[in-house]
């Protein structure tokens, strides 16, 4: 009968031994164990893989969603009743939870270098980093519930972002499972053989087969033709520009207009006087000093107030003191103080600099409520406004597009997803429509039947440039400066060659490796002498045996792994 008993090995890996006794508590040098993974080390390193996955979409998310920070936060106010930026802790947040299970894995992938398992590393077998895994995986899932039910439509952004990002997802995918190829052709082709190898080389398989058969479900609108590139689309200044003046103010309408909009965009109430003036929320609140001018009437309903009560609040201090986009260190000191006598901007001021700019207006008319005294004379009341402030009606268009047998010569907009038929039969020209809700079918549709579109919000440039390629004639954005730098799409590939070169890398790797073990034999004690003396300079390896134990005459012994020395005793009887 054969025995063996392995003898410690120590390796001078100064890192490894630093994160093993941070993580682990382990700082004496012999405890690294060839012993197997326990099927509760097991759990826990799926968890934590687990953890890396949900962690890894949950921060995609927030990249991209991005484009759409100012609507969450309007969202979160409109349910709280305080405006503040809500997205600044849920990004630290993740980028802390994100960065520490991902050191946590890599550090678990450095075992297997220097032993058989992951086993004995410590950072998610012992309490201290058990409780982290843990506390960043509820988090996480606590946080994407919370989004689900206060931001549900957000999702939709993932799928959008996939136009623009699936060609370097589908690469880094690809990279990432060549790389891991080598640690599972390490464990298929050992000398045991067991039911799991097979379930983890199949599963292998089809993650790799899926993976070189994505690319067919791709819609990706800038793999295309430089040629075929259509005009760069005009940008529409959605309440002006938001994140450098208060929005929907006459220095946010200016701003725009300095940094390339050619149209602006802008909410519509009426007073109870019947003076139309632009103003986003249903309240006062958020924007002007109500609270302190009308101290009874802060929640009441914008459109119950006349024109004179509106026009004297201010409509500017509240961007200096929130600073709600981080911009207000940016401005100067004449900006600050020209900001801060804003107030409440009239219809007729906006189309008036509209007309002497040579500019569009796109206007979104919410009408009163049925008590409030204007609610049947809305329509006149801008229709007035536009008359008055002297801009061509061919440049006014408005939504929502109801009372289309009152309007001549104003354009409308409808503001859903209509079919061509439709559209006809309404009489509009133009549609207006969330980025979410027009795919690159529609958009070539609409483009063969002279339907123009305008998306919005479109803020960030991947969004930008991804609609520039679809052919979208127009979007409305909260970041016309940011745009504006944008002078071509951020990438266009006239076809997808990515995946040639590592489609025979798995089988490479599994074919290096098995050669890699083959060479492992039974040597007598000279010969591992030799080995270790021409093999590996003292520089490197310092091999300290600890028990050199001779019982009997029929010791042997194995050269295994790295340099590791099994004494393999036989027995008398033997």
């Amino acid at each position: 009968m054969v025995k063996h008993q392995p003898l410690q090995v120590y390796e001078k890996q100064v890192f490894v031994s630093f994160v093993t006794g941070i993580y682990g508590c382990r700082w004496k040098r012999y405890q690294r164990s060839q012993d197997d993974s326990s099927r509760w080390e097991c759990a826990w390193f799926i968890i934590l893989c687990t953890s890396f996955l949900l962690l890894l979409l949950w921060t995609y998310f927030w990249l991209v969603a991005k484009n759409d920070f100012n609507d969450f936060n309007w969202l979160v106010y409109n349910r709280t009743g305080e405006w503040r930026d809500e997205t600044l802790p849920i990004v630290a947040s993740t980028t802390v939870g994100f960065s520490y299970i991902t050191f946590l894995l890599v550090t678990a992938f450095f075992r297997p270098l220097y032993a058989r398992s992951i086993s004995h590393l410590g950072p998610f077998s012992h309490f201290p980093g058990s409780i982290g895994v843990l506390a960043t995986l509820l988090t996480t899932v606590s946080g994407v519930v919370s989004v689900d039910d206060v931001w549900g439509d957000e999702w939709d952004i993932l799928l959008v972002s996939m136009q623009s990002t699936a060609p370097f997802l589908h690469i880094g995918a690809l990279v990432t499972v060549t790389a891991v190829s080598w640690l599972i052709a390490g464990y298929v082709v050992r000398r045991e053989r067991s039911n799991v190898q097979m379930l983890v080389l199949i599963v292998y398989i089809l993650v790799l087969l899926a993976l070189y058969l994505a690319p067919l479900s791709f819609t990706c609108p800038c793999i295309m033709d430089r040629n075929s590139l259509r005009p760069r689309p005009a940008i529409i200044g959605r309440r002006g520009a938001p994140m450098l003046a208060p929005e929907n103010t006459m220095v946010s309408f200016n701003r725009a207009l300095q940094h390339g909009a050619g149209s602006l965009e802008a909410d519509v109430a009426i007073s109870v006087d019947g003076v139309p003036f632009l103003m986003r929320d249903r309240t006062l609140r958020r924007t002007t000093n109500v609270s302190r001018a009308f101290p009874g009437r802060q929640h009441e309903d914008a459109s119950f107030f006349n024109w004179t009560e509106i026009r004297s609040l201010n409509a500017g201090q509240w961007f200096l003191q929130s600073d709600p986009y981080w911009t207000v260190d940016t401005l100067t000191a004449k900006d600050r103080s020209r900001i801060g006598s804003q107030t409440v901007c009239g219809l007729v001021e906006m189309l008036r600099l509209a007309s002497r700019t040579n500019s569009s207006a796109l206007l979104s008319v919410r009408r009163p409520p049925p008590e409030h005294p204007r609610h049947r004379s809305w329509f006149m009341d801008t229709l007035w406004a536009v008359q008055k402030a002297g801009i061509p009606q061919k440049r006014v268009t408005w939504t929502p597009d109801t009372d289309r047998g009152r309007v001549r010569g104003l354009q409308q907009s409808a503001g859903e997803k209509l079919s061509v038929k439709e559209i006809r039969q309404r009489g509009i020209t133009s549609l207006t429509l969330h980025y979410s809700k027009i795919s690159l079918k529609d958009i070539r549709e609409y483009q063969a039947n002279n339907v123009s579109v305008t998306v919005y919000p479109v803020n960030e440039p991947w969004l930008y440039s991804t609609l520039w390629c679809s052919g979208v004639p127009s979007v409305s954005s909260d970041a016309p400066q940011v745009l504006r730098k944008v002078p071509y799409p951020i990438w266009l590939m006239v076809n997808t060659a990515a995946a040639a070169a590592s489609l025979w890398a798995p089988k490479g790797f599994s074919v290096c490796r098995r050669w890699r073990m083959s060479g492992m034999q039974t040597y007598n004690p000279e010969q591992i002498m030799l080995s270790a003396v021409t093999r590996r300079s003292s520089r490197e390896v310092n091999v300290m045996k600890e028990k050199l134990i001779f019982s009997g005459t029929g010791d042997q012994y194995l050269l295994t792994g790295r340099g590791r020395i099994h004494q393999s005793r036989v027995s008398p009887e033997h």
